[in-house]
């Protein structure tokens, strides 16, 4: 139950500019009150009326968590001295408000508000500054009135400071007339919130906005599900449902939107957001440019590949050899393989190749671990495509927060450019990496086709194959080592979908028959606390736990629970953030589960001097959380390469505990061992493609415990993510044109 308090602005104790989130010292008719919230541009002195609750923190004690609050300036002459002098108002310090208290005395107030021109009568004031001060006044003033307008209609003081800073005085108009604007313009507010604002304005449920931003919201979740259009029948039932109109209303609007080019709908079914469509598109029609020769004199191409080997001391079987060969050769080239089938000797070799012709070579991969792993392998520095790319931004802009600056006019300089782990990349990574490339410029694509596609959506590398447009080598044969390794033998099996051994006499895949849940959490506690960490000599952070599912016992919430619990208890002194989904507490492991290319990071030298910085940490990112500020109401996570990220709480919806991660968010990632907890499922979850994802994702140790049944089960179910994509068919068409 919300309780109520009012006093005078004290002090500011802590004050963060960027969101207003405020601590001060409030002095009430029953002593003083530490209060916290987001209070923007409030000054001491000030006379607050608080709405909120009574909390009492561990380390600062009680305290009062603001909700929603008005402000008024004190009206008799000693409290406004007491308050301009605060330096609430930029500009005005002690001695010139005495001045101007003097000037004035207790009409002071109604001179700042009605005329503030004369503020220009006091010694020390310009006409000028008078303005100045007169337009600092009209601002806290119409920042305070728009404050109190969108409480009004229940949105919270952090939400309603991002949307007053958005619009501005038209807040009042965008919010009477289509509060569904909020959805496309102001990060963090979907469909589903700005309907519930709508709602209390009094928008009708037929509004054409409400359709519109409806049709929008359903095209936008599309994507998020990893297709790129949506079938038009499939629309119109879910737009149904989700709005109670008619399908006629819906097909109206739809019309509206493809007219307005918003909405796009290509062979009279498949319906696209504008974006996604013209991305796939230029994606395609990029592709096919860099489809050309390179390289004619094929003969002296063998000769740089013979010296490679004999410098490396190796001999490359036929299709490694053609890779190599058609590498040089091609402007667009992709490699495909299973693990242990030469991929890696592959790409050394094509490095060489290049290198030996004085070409400049740039290597990526999606993620910040499959770089690490591919400069690892290559002995040559890797980098992310975002980094690659330049990723840069404005947190200040929202029109521009985040872009490469590698693009069509600032291309990168390179002769060859080497992505792994392709499988991951999504059209619109894609797209910008294209963007940067001329053609002339080599790309060659490295990747497994029978993983699982990206987090984002497409299945860009899939399509690309499937077109039959570019040359394409399938590495096949697991060289000697690898079949040393049952992890890569039984991978292979799984994809062939032949039977694997369960027998357990092996040094790297072992399978623990288990049937009941309770059982099988202890197997998988047991596992990653005790055993695997002394048996493939890692630190008990580095084993990871991969299941299919979210929900569940065996699920990533419940076990992230339960290790949590005991990898990383709660003690005296280890400072910890309680909020809505969990407990962040220093020392957790932790994964970034959307990309934010506004979120900065630091690396941190010796005596934690900053050394270098820049933007954007990324869906996947796997991190520990180094502190948690339970004042400034933040916590610092160490991502890899040393990388600092400080969070404000109210952005930790951005992250989860990661001592348990779904197979899909383990892409691009490598781990000395993996515990895979396996008990029924879905049909449409539980796939060859998921558990064969999940086995690769292994270096040295897999351990599958639980239902025998439901192994067997995955590896027979070649039902694969249907996504709904065009790529495959706009490349041909394309390359029909030429």
């Amino acid at each position: 139950m919300s309780e109520h308090t009012s006093g005078y602005v004290e002090r500011i104790v802590y004050r963060n500019e960027d969101n207003g989130y405020t601590v001060l010292e409030l002095e009430t008719d029953k002593g003083d009150l530490i209060c916290v919230g987001m209070m923007p541009r409030v000054g001491e002195g000030e006379y607050l009326e608080l709405t909120g609750r009574t909390v009492v923190h561990a380390a600062y004690g009680e305290q009062f968590k603001v909700e929603s609050f008005t402000s008024a300036v004190p009206e008799d002459s000693k409290a406004l001295l007491r308050y301009l002098s605060s330096g609430a108002i930029k500009g005005i310090g002690q001695a010139l408000a005495g001045r101007i208290i003097k000037k004035f005395g207790d009409d002071t107030l109604r001179i700042l508000n009605e005329e503030p021109e004369r503020l220009a009568e006091v010694k020390g004031i310009s006409e000028n500054k008078a303005r100045t001060i007169a337009l600092q006044i009209e601002e806290r003033s119409q920042l305070q009135n728009a404050m109190i307008f969108l409480s009004g209609y229940g949105i919270s003081l952090n939400m309603s400071l991002k949307i007053y800073q958005h619009y501005q005085e038209s807040v009042y108009m965008i919010l009477q007339e289509n509060p569904y604007r909020l959805a496309e313009d102001i990060s963090g507010i979907g469909f589903r919130t700005a309907d519930e604002i709508a709602e209390r304005v009094g928008i009708r449920k037929n509004s054409p906005h409400r359709i519109r931003s409806g049709i929008l919201y359903l095209l936008s979740e599309n994507l998020s599900s990893g297709s790129v259009y949506l079938p038009k029948l499939d629309l119109m039932l879910s737009a149904g449902e989700l709005l109670s109109v008619s399908p006629e209303e819906i097909e109206k609007y739809l019309t509206d939107l493809v007219i307005e080019k918003k909405a796009v709908i290509r062979d009279g079914d498949k319906v696209y957001s504008a974006p996604a469509y013209f991305t796939e598109l230029d994606t395609a029609r990029m592709l096919n440019s860099l489809n050309i020769d390179c390289e004619s004199d094929s003969s002296r191409v063998d000769r740089y590949i013979r010296r490679a080997e004999k410098d490396a001391d190796i001999i490359l079987d036929d299709l490694q050899r053609e890779a190599v060969r058609q590498a040089a050769m091609k402007g667009l080239f992709i490699l495909t393989g299973g693990p242990g089938t030469g991929k890696t000797t592959a790409i050394n070799t094509m490095i060489r190749v290049f290198l030996a012709q004085d070409m400049e070579i740039l290597l990526a991969a999606p993620t910040g671990r499959a770089a690490k792993r591919m400069t690892e392998a290559c002995g040559f520095e890797a980098s992310t495509i975002h980094r690659m790319l330049e990723l840069t931004g404005d947190p200040e802009d929202t029109a521009q927060r985040a872009h490469f600056q590698r693009n069509r006019d600032n291309p990168l300089e390179a002769d060859v450019v080497i992505v792994d782990e392709a499988s991951m990349v999504d059209i619109f990574l894609m797209h910008s990496l294209l963007t940067a490339i001329l053609p002339g410029t080599r790309l060659i694509l490295v990747g497994d086709m029978n993983q699982l596609p990206s987090v984002g959506p497409g299945r860009v590398l899939a399509d690309i194959i499937a077109s039959e447009e570019f040359p394409v080598v399938k590495l096949d044969r697991i060289f000697r080592q690898a079949a040393a390794s049952d992890i890569i033998v039984n991978a292979h099996r799984i994809n062939a979908g032949e039977e694997i051994k369960l027998d357990n006499d092996s040094r790297d895949f072992f399978f623990l028959e288990r049937s009941d849940v309770r059982v099988i959490q202890k197997v998988v506690l047991t596992l990653v606390a005790e055993k695997l960490p002394k048996y493939v000599q890692a630190n008990v952070r580095d084993i990871q736990v991969l299941t299919p599912m979210r929900k569940g016992p065996l699920g990533v919430e419940s076990l992230n629970t339960l290790l949590q619990k005991y990898l990383n208890p709660e003690e005296k002194g280890k400072n910890e953030y309680v909020c809505d989904r969990c407990t962040f507490r220093e020392g957790d492991k932790v994964m970034q589960i959307k990309n934010n290319y506004q979120l900065e990071w630091e690396i941190r030298g010796k005596f934690g001097i900053t050394v270098s910085s820049g933007t954007g940490v990324f869906n996947g990112d796997l991190g520990v959380i180094d502190s948690v500020n339970t004042f400034n109401e933040t916590l610092t996570v160490i991502y890899d390469e040393n990388r600092f990220v400080e969070y404000a709480f109210r952005q930790t919806d951005e992250l989860e505990l990661a001592y348990a991660v779904t197979v899909h968010k383990s892409q691009g990632s490598e781990y000395p061992a993996v515990v895979i907890p396996l008990l029924g499922g879905p049909a449409m979850l539980m796939t060859r493609n998921l558990i064969y994802t999940a086995v690769t994702r292994a270096k040295k140790c897999v351990v599958i415990t639980g239902s025998r049944k439901t192994l067997l089960d995955m590896v027979a179910n070649v039902k694969e993510d249907e996504r709904c994509t065009s790529l495959k068919e706009e490349i041909r068409e394309l390359a029909a044109l030429r």
